[in-house]
């Protein structure tokens, strides 16, 4: 909204002595002020915004299948969640505040966003409604029913992402984060299959690593600011060609959209940090995660954004490994039996001792290795 606004004045007034202006169209000066701008909102927004969950008894019940764990989470009782509508509300002021909204990118973007933390809110409030009317029940939308909505969007944003970029070869390409000179040239039914299992992924992992006071929200701050350096040089023609990296125009403007997420994540932490006085819920997680999938293909970075995630990747599929697992040995030995102590991966480092704030700040330290990993493949190639 701002930058059609100076777009305007600038054209209108272009001899007045208003050419300071031009600055609000720089998109590294975009990238830069959104992630303080979503900080502000946050901080601004959160009290109030925590004080009418409370008074609406929003609130947690965490609930799981073994006593330990469940007496260590006992102190979370009661705390309001669905915090995610703040994140989201954040990420979405500011993208209009200072994106470019004639950018494709960028409505595939709000749309993303929207979709998945309106699934997000729509699970969080059916199980919160389900804990009021009793019964022990913390059901909300069934893992089928999420699953539909996010493959839907995937595939809906993917179809039109492909055809938008038709003229483009580089945004139909997958491209290696150590390789020079090597990519591979996705068909349409391909990008919008890979497309479909990275936001999916992206989305249901970042939810399963919200667990814990400010693991999530830590975790995908840092993911957030890797994407957001990656969206200046991607979406800058000069730059990509330098450090070998495809050229994806309007890319740039993805920038925009990490850079809010990244000042939003680390604002709601302000208030998330042990001991969290609000949790994000379905309502945040479903919604970062998919998101920050997009932005990656966009910039054609899925590849990397496994390893920037990596700790997203890896709670998920400890889930995936206990389960399967636990499923496969109840066959064959006639007993469930486990691989981790318990999952995902964080729970089964408290189960061994850790306390809460170990795990996620040891878990925060592997991430920022991973991010600077990642960046520093850019230059490797």
């Amino acid at each position: 909204m701002l930058y059609l606004l100076v777009e305007y004045l600038l054209r209108l007034l272009e001899n007045h002595g208003l050419g300071f202006l031009r600055v609000f169209t720089f998109t590294s000066f975009q990238v830069v002020a959104s992630i303080p701008l979503s900080f502000f909102f946050c901080i601004v927004l959160g009290p109030r915004f925590i004080r009418w969950l409370r008074h609406q008894k929003i609130g947690d019940n965490p609930e799981f299948d073994q006593a330990d764990i469940n007496r260590m989470m006992e102190g979370k009782k009661g705390t309001p969640t669905m915090g995610g509508v703040l994140i989201i509300c954040s990420v979405a002021i500011v993208t209009l505040l200072l994106a470019n909204l004639r950018n494709f990118y960028v409505q595939m973007a709000l749309l993303s966003l929207v979709w998945l933390g309106a699934v997000g809110a729509t699970d969080d409030w059916l199980k919160l409604t389900a804990a009021r009317r009793g019964g022990g029940s913390r059901q909300g939308l069934t893992s089928l029913e999420k699953l539909l909505f996010q493959v839907g969007l995937s595939v809906i944003l993917a179809f039109f992402t492909y055809n938008y970029g038709i003229n483009t070869p580089e945004t139909h390409t997958l491209f290696f984060p150590f390789a020079k000179n090597f990519g591979l040239h996705l068909s349409r039914p391909v990008f919008i299959l890979l497309s479909m299992l990275v936001m999916t992924g992206s989305s249901n992992a970042v939810n399963l690593t919200d667990g814990l006071d400010g693991l999530a929200a830590g975790c995908m701050a840092i993911c957030s600011f890797t994407f957001a350096a990656l969206a200046i040089i991607i979406g800058t023609l000069p730059l990509s060609r330098q450090l070998l990296l495809p050229y994806i125009p309007g890319g740039d403007q993805m920038g925009v959209l990490a850079g809010a997420m990244m000042g939003a994540c680390l604002g709601f932490l302000w208030f998330n940090c042990n001991p969290a006085s609000v949790f994000m819920g379905d309502t945040g997680s479903l919604a970062l995660g998919g998101l920050i999938g997009y932005v990656a293909i966009v910039l054609r970075q899925e590849l990397v954004l496994c390893l920037v995630g990596g700790i997203f990747v890896i709670e998920a599929v400890s889930v995936i490994i206990q389960v399967t697992y636990f499923k496969y040995s109840r066959r064959r030995f006639g007993e469930g039996r486990r691989v981790f102590l318990m999952a995902p991966l964080h729970h089964h480092f408290q189960k061994k001792g850790w306390t809460e704030t170990q795990v996620v700040v040891r878990f925060w330290l592997i991430g920022a290795m991973l991010a600077a990993m990642a960046l520093a493949t850019v230059k490797l190639r």
